[in-house]
């Protein structure tokens, strides 16, 4: 992740502020797309923008202000701020699965894939082969994402 991701946008100390202070809802939409929905709204669905990120800075959002006024929006400033943001859109962006979890953003590397650790399924899984694509709930507690394809097909 690139350190200096603040100092490469150009913004004013008003930015900033509205950046650090109104409450933000952050979704991870797509590789290097992350929705910023501004919940200091009470029409917060009227006030949610897409901000792209490329080489861990963000540097577009789909907002009038970014789009007619010079220098960065609330929006890009807002996502360069919040570092466990930056980092998984990043890694999105860089087609790695991010595995946010909920301790307040921190993000875990995945070192092993699920292919590779077919055999340490949990003891209880029940994974069932009509749901081709739903693993059963231990399974995806444990980070698989597909279905145990040693699944017993008998009933």
């Amino acid at each position: 992740m690139c350190t200096n991701a603040i100092d490469t946008l150009e913004f004013d100390a008003s930015t900033a502020k509205r950046a650090q202070y109104e409450a933000f809802d952050f979704e991870l939409t797509a590789p290097g797309l992350v929705t910023v929905r501004n919940e200091s709204y009470a029409s917060a669905d009227e006030h949610s923008y897409r901000v792209n990120v490329e080489n861990s800075v963000p540097v577009a959002c789909e907002c009038p202000a970014d789009m007619y006024h010079d220098g960065a929006c609330k929006h890009r400033v807002a996502v360069a701020i919040r570092e466990p943001v930056l980092e998984a859109a990043t890694e999105y962006e860089n087609d790695q699965e991010p595995a946010v979890i909920t301790d307040g953003g921190t993000t875990t590397e995945r070192t092993v894939t699920c292919e590779q650790r077919a055999e340490s399924r949990p003891a209880d899984c029940d994974c069932l082969p009509t749901f081709e694509e739903l693993p059963c709930w231990p399974c995806y507690r444990e980070g698989f994402r597909t279905p145990n394809p040693e699944a017993d097909t008998e009933d």
